[in-house]
């Protein structure tokens, strides 16, 4: 793909081609303005919306029995922020009314199956533009392609959201793994938090950018209920966070020429926003009591990294990481999340000696070595405390134990893989692509663990960038993160024999080790990967709660993927291809 050299003229006959799936680019725009329109928002005037709930299992003679739903994905005008127009974007919801940004929660129950119907009533052009010099999704008769990806979800091949089995509207076009229209999730791993969003090829960055992103929560109250942790909606609550740009007129701001247009003529290679959008409103307050209140955030960036912390010192207490509880609680000042990366956590915000805080973030972009953050985005949300008493006591806890996962070794692997990434930059230094060993999406699979076995993968990033790993189906655990040193020499060697064992890694990765921090050391589903290091990752495919095996069959079609969820990094093409095998 990195020998690709389309024409502008060329491209534009595609998109022709194509029945106009993209919609005309804006007038060009500069960052000053992109930067005054998002100042020009005042901050924490609109409060904090809860996002709505579906329930993903019913209820018959007070058991819980297996849930159905259906669920649109919806275009329509959205408010992000009471001094800024509508915005139009697309939504997740059971019809144009009730979609919203993010969309609803899914709630379901452990060891119960939820079944959902994914519609599409999306129009017959993007809102954005997109390109069609990457690997992209590209239907006959126009309208824009979507597939439903539930991240962290533990399903079978055909219900994963496979980049290939994307459909348009009433399934006028569908992708070549394309196969049904409702995806049955059995929810059979522990409890946790996930998320759900579009998956499709090479339209993954301009999707989610348009609104397609929720929250899926599974539930077990056999485990959960003796934690005694804050719960029922006012003090158990999804704090979904993404960050855009706007016009003045209120539409999203995409860039439309590429950083190397004669390549590309619009991808970039990070997409990073001024304003910071937390459950779908522009830096939004929210009034809490002084008691404990559990926060699951997930970081639906594109791009952002995000290290959070609270102004006036409060802790964090948190209590699970991805869609795993922790062992124990863990106190943090601070908590970095990648994209994808989820956060549970418990605040008390009874210990508070003032009266209001605000959730801040200090992560630089692109991360780690990136512009610092400045006021727009170095600010989240702002929590309102109330004085006195909370109106009812506040009987809940933040437990000594959680959950007692079991600690992740190299014992009993029976594969090594080695993982590297690799930037590919044109004559003018700027990326071209992206690669996973070297390939693109479309060379054949190499990657086909046994089900129910333990690999160790060696994550070797030669890039500058730090990459959010994610892995579907499996759960995995970086157990050691190592630096490479010399590591211009290595760099050279591997890009002459894309080969880590052939260049002698084990000479390189030598240098200092970093600390993994207390927080991240659960059953992931996103592992970040340093620049310069070799990050060493326990991968289990199997149940890690029970250490049993599927109770489906993961070897069918058409597979599963691993990739960055650095959503601009994975649709050009930091993705690769996984096929389980038994």
């Amino acid at each position: 793909m990195g020998d690709i050299r389309l024409l502008p003229i060329f491209m534009l006959l595609i998109m022709t081609i194509c029945g106009g799936a993209a919609t005309p680019a804006p007038p060009p725009v500069t960052d000053a303005t992109l930067q005054q329109v998002a100042a020009s928002l005042k901050m924490y005037v609109d409060e904090l919306p809860r996002i709505p709930k579906l329930y993903g299992y019913s209820m018959q003679n007070g058991l819980s029995a297996p849930g159905y739903l259906t669920i649109g994905m919806f275009q329509k005008k959205w408010k992000f922020h009471r001094d800024l127009p509508q915005t139009r974007v697309f939504a997740y919801g059971t019809s144009t009314e009730e979609a919203t940004i993010p969309g609803p929660v899914i709630e379901a129950m452990k060891n119960v199956s939820t079944s959902v119907t994914w519609e599409n009533h999306l129009p017959q052009n993007h809102i954005f533009s997109w390109d069609p010099t990457i690997t992209t999704a590209i239907p006959k008769h126009g309208g824009v392609p979507t597939v439903v990806h539930l991240h962290g979800g533990i399903h079978p091949p055909q219900d994963d959201g496979n980049p290939l089995a994307w459909f348009t509207s009433n399934f006028k076009d569908t992708g070549s793994s394309w196969t049904q229209a409702t995806y049955t999730y059995p929810n059979v791993q522990a409890a946790g938090d996930l998320w759900y969003h579009d998956h499709a090829l090479g339209l993954t960055r301009v999707n989610l950018l348009a609104g397609l992103i929720g929250p899926y929560v599974i539930r077990d109250p056999k485990v959960e209920n003796p934690l005694n942790l804050p719960s029922g909606s006012e003090f158990d609550q999804h704090l979904m966070i993404i960050d855009r740009s706007f016009f003045k007129n209120g539409s999203i701001y995409i860039n439309s020429t590429g950083d190397n247009p004669s390549i590309h003529p619009q991808w970039q290679p990070e997409y990073f926003g001024d304003a910071i959008i937390v459950n779908g409103k522009a830096w939004p307050y929210l009034k809490v009591q002084r008691r404990k209140y559990r926060f699951r955030i997930i970081n639906a960036s594109n791009a952002r990294y995000f290290n959070f912390s609270l102004s006036n010192g409060l802790p964090f207490n948190q209590i699970g990481s991805d869609a795993s509880y922790l062992n124990s609680p863990v106190q943090t000042q601070c908590i970095l999340l990648a994209p994808a990366e989820i956060a549970d956590v418990v605040i008390d915000f009874s210990s508070s000696k003032t009266n209001q805080t605000i959730l801040t973030n200090s992560a630089p972009y692109p991360y780690p070595s990136g512009s610092p953050a400045n006021q727009l985005n170095g600010n989240v949300m702002k929590f309102v405390i109330a004085s006195g008493n909370p109106t009812s006591p506040d009987n809940s806890k933040i437990p000594a134990r959680l959950v007692n996962y079991t600690a992740a070794t190299t014992e009993g692997a029976v594969e090594t893989r080695y993982i590297v990434l690799y930037e590919y930059d044109s004559a003018t230094g700027n990326p071209t692509h992206l690669y996973i060993n070297g390939k693109s999406f479309s060379d054949p699979v190499t990657e086909t663990p046994k089900v129910g076995t333990t690999e160790v993968w060696e994550v070797i990033n030669l890039t500058p960038d730090n990459h959010p790993l994610h892995i579907h189906l499996a759960t995995f655990q970086a157990i050691k993160v190592q630096e490479i040193v010399n590591l211009t020499t290595f760099t050279d060697c591997m890009t002459a024999k894309n080969d880590a064992i052939a260049c002698n890694v084990t000479d390189y990765a030598t240098g200092q080790v970093l600390t993994i921090p207390d927080y991240e050391k659960t059953w992931k589903n996103v592992v970040k990967i340093v620049p310069g290091y070799q990050t060493t990752v326990v991968v289990k495919f199997n149940l890690v709660g029970t250490s049993t095996t599927y109770p489906f069959n993961a070897t069918a079609a058409p597979g599963y993927v691993y990739h960055c969820h650095i959503l601009d990094h994975e649709d050009n093409e930091m993705i690769r291809p996984l096929k389980m095998t038994l």
